[in-house]
Parts: structure tokens; C-alpha cells; sequence
């Protein structure tokens, strides 16, 4: 499934819509950088992979931003973890 990720900045998340559910992550800027500190998917949308594609896009953001990444969610620092190509991001 592909999904159209879009970054609400009033609400300080990166947001998805699928079948009137929205999944996000929600994150906070820090200078150079950003933290990402929770990620929600609804449960009508679970086991879709929805919350990878999110990390995939959020690090990716933060890779094309040239900003270090924070990951304080449990699932982005588990998915860092399991793909070790954005281990660059890590803030020192």
C-alpha cells in the first residue's frame, strides 16, 4: 500500500489518512535536528505496515533536511535499530 505522508506543522507530527484512519508520529524541532517522540496507528490499520513506512519517510526527511535525528519513540529507535543505514542520523 502507498501511502501520501504529509507534515502537519501545526500539530508538530508527519500524518497519514487510510480509510478515514489517520496514523502518525509525532515530533519536536531542536537545533539541527528533530526528535521523534511517539507513533500512533489506529488499530483498524495495524498490520499493514503503515508505522515502517512512516519511519522510512521521517528519517528520510531528516536525512534530505540534514538534521540529526532523536528517535524517543520506541518504534522509530526499533526501526533505526533493524536498519542500520540511518545510523549517520544519530545525534551524538
Amino acid at each position: 500500500m502507498e501511502l501520501t505522508i504529509e507534515q502537519n506543522q501545526a500539530q508538530h507530527r508527519f500524518e497519514t489518512t487510510v480509510d478515514g484512519h489517520t496514523a502518525f508520529i509525532v515530533y519536536a524541532r531542536f537545533p539541527g535536528g528533530i526528535a521523534y517522540i511517539h507513533t500512533e496507528v489506529p488499530p483498524e490499520l495495524e498490520g499493514k505496515g503503515i508505522a515502517s513506512q512512516m519511519a522510512k519517510y521521517v528519517l528520510d526527511y531528516a536525512r534530505t533536511n540534514n538534521l540529526k535525528v532523536r528517535p524517543l519513540c520506541p518504534y522509530v529507535n526499533a526501526y533505526m535499530k533493524r536498519h542500520p543505514e540511518y545510523n549517520d542520523l544519530l545525534e551524538q
